[in-house]
């Protein structure tokens, strides 16, 4: 009786001990464990080149081929909470001539569980403009004969030298697992494109990432990708206003417009080929009042309205196809 007593009483010690080590986990440590070194700093940059620079459904390079670099210095507060600022320059194409967009921003990313913040501020830049109206608005930024064309060459449309503006925004992105994540976005500028109005951007983001064995060992990735957004617009100052007389003697209200894009990429190291359909919703008509574009030639009767009184029409604003190949790296993580 005693002997079995003690086999038990073995047994039971047997069986709590082993308990007892599973819950300490596989690896012990007699000594403290080691400390990992945190680094703060970071460095993000790339470049890009694409057919078509489209922003927001509306071409910024006149439908032809533009080039994109960046530089973003970044802090990592924690690993919840990043600071960072930037600088990137793009290629254009813009009615007033302008060239290049030089644009600046900062801004702070809180992560939070699933959810991912931005919120921040931006600045566009459009360098070398020209001006195109009057000598009453232009003085003398304007040559002789676009002075008595009273605008651009062909259509007399109307364009500012100075195109620049700058946007608060605030965006939160759901990484709900490891194929979905979706988005919302919203952005605002007292003064949209120095058109005199101001602007609201708001939209929604979708993206499936494929499992990294889709392409078994080869290191491709894919995705697919959409937004769908909405641009408010306010009233335009008298610069964009349709002549003395007219009901918007004063400046046109701007058309607010719904955009949508979608498409596929496909990722390999630091590099991504993105292939995309890009749309809006507005009409040729309304696209030349808003984008006073150089290149609108076409005039229709069906055009004409209080706001494009000359009946030109814009191609900028319609449905076009993308495609971009871009190199993104970080210093941390590429450059060791």
């Amino acid at each position: 009786m005693k002997k079995t007593i003690v086999s038990v009483a073995a047994l039971l010690a047997i069986g709590m001990g082993s308990a007892s080590a599973a819950d300490l986990g596989a690896k012990v440590y007699k000594k403290a464990p080691p400390i990992v070194a945190f680094d703060p700093w970071d460095i993000a940059f790339g470049s890009s080149i694409t057919n078509d620079y489209v922003f927001r459904g509306v071409t910024q390079s006149n439908h032809k081929p533009s080039v994109t670099a960046y530089f973003e210095p970044r802090y990592n507060v924690t690993k919840d909470l990043q600071l960072y600022v930037g600088t990137s320059a793009s290629s254009i194409s813009f009615a007033n001539r302008a060239a290049a967009e030089l644009d600046g921003y900062f801004g702070i990313r809180p992560t939070w569980g699933i959810a991912a913040f931005d919120f921040g501020f931006w600045y566009y830049g459009y360098p070398g403009g020209q001006c195109y109206q009057s000598q009453a608005f232009c003085g003398s930024n304007q040559s002789f004969a676009d002075a008595l064309t009273g605008g651009l060459p062909i259509n007399g449309n109307f364009a500012k030298k100075d195109a620049s503006f700058y946007e608060g925004y605030a965006k939160v992105n759901f990484t709900l697992n490891d194929q979905f994540a979706i988005g919302f976005n919203e952005y605002y500028s007292p003064n949209f494109l120095n058109l005199g109005a101001w602007g609201n951007y708001a939209s929604v983001t979708g993206k499936y990432t494929a499992p990294s064995t889709y392409f078994g060992s080869t290191g491709i990735g894919m995705y697919i990708s959409g937004e769908y957004g909405r641009q408010w617009l306010g009233t335009s100052d008298a610069f964009y206003g349709t002549g003395a007389g007219t009901r918007y003697a004063g400046g046109i209200p701007e058309p607010s417009y719904n955009t949508w894009n979608v498409g596929v990429g496909f990722t390999y190291k630091v590099f991504t080929l993105d292939l995309r359909y890009s749309d809006t919703d507005l009409s040729k008509g309304a696209c030349n009042a808003f984008t006073s574009d150089n290149t609108a030639t076409t005039t229709r009767v069906s055009s004409q309205s209080a706001i494009n009184p000359g009946g030109f029409e814009s191609n900028w604003c319609g449905a076009t196809g993308i495609v971009k190949l871009s190199a993104d790296l970080t210093a941390m993580s590429n450059l060791k």
